[in-house]
């Protein structure tokens, strides 16, 4: 993942796909403007589930050369030809999936909202460190990423950063210097035109 000086696009998947629909869905969104990567992100531990969406998504992203990561499940990221794996656990597992997986997959993971956590996962051979939310939701304790978090990363931290969660023009804005993705996912999959709506997003920037 590069990092120019426009944030670029980090897509997440919905919790829940609908095979029939999504894949077409996700291609409107990767033709219409330029995605560094996508997160599958499912909820559920269901195996065929997982890799029957995995296989459709990785047909839309790799046709498109996108990269497609996935949440947590390591082993399938190796079995499905997945591009690397987002961990959910801070940088507990960060050095055990580089190991895994080795130095050309993604492996990437969110802190929330700990710079300590951002640290030692860099440390330990992240490829991005994503904080969030940054916008308010009813999720988690109601702890947010503020913008003095990102201010500060940006300014002393070498590690590539995503502020994802609860997104808004208004935050995309202010956070725009500072981060080096944006993690889109919710913001856009409940619209009618998800794609419409990442413009919007990506108009905020400037």
């Amino acid at each position: 993942m590069d990092t120019p000086e426009q944030p670029q696009i980090y897509l997440i998947t919905p919790p829940t796909i609908t095979l029939s629909t999504f894949p077409d869905q996700l291609a409107r969104v990767l033709d219409s403007t330029e995605i560094a990567c996508i997160r599958l992100a499912l909820a559920g531990n269901d195996e065929d589930t997982i890799a029957r969406a995995a296989d459709a998504c990785r047909e839309v992203a790799h046709t498109r050369d996108v990269a497609l990561v996935i949440s947590n499940h390591v082993l399938l990221a190796q079995r499905l030809g997945l591009d690397g794996v987002h961990l959910d656990d801070g940088a507990r597992s960060v050095r055990y999936v580089r190991k895994e997986l080795g130095a050309d997959a993604i492996v990437g993971c969110f802190c929330g909202t700990s710079s300590h956590d951002g640290m030692s996962a860099g440390e330990a051979g992240t490829d991005y460190v994503a904080f969030g939310p940054v916008g308010t939701s009813s999720l988690g304790d109601g702890t947010v990423a503020e913008h003095e978090l990102f201010q500060w990363w940006s300014e002393m931290i070498e590690v590539p950063v995503v502020a994802e969660g609860g997104l808004t023009p208004e935050l995309i804005r202010d956070l725009s210097p500072f981060t080096d993705f944006f993690g889109i996912g919710d913001e856009i999959w409940s619209q009618d035109d998800p794609a419409a709506g990442l413009n919007d997003l990506i108009t905020a920037m400037g």
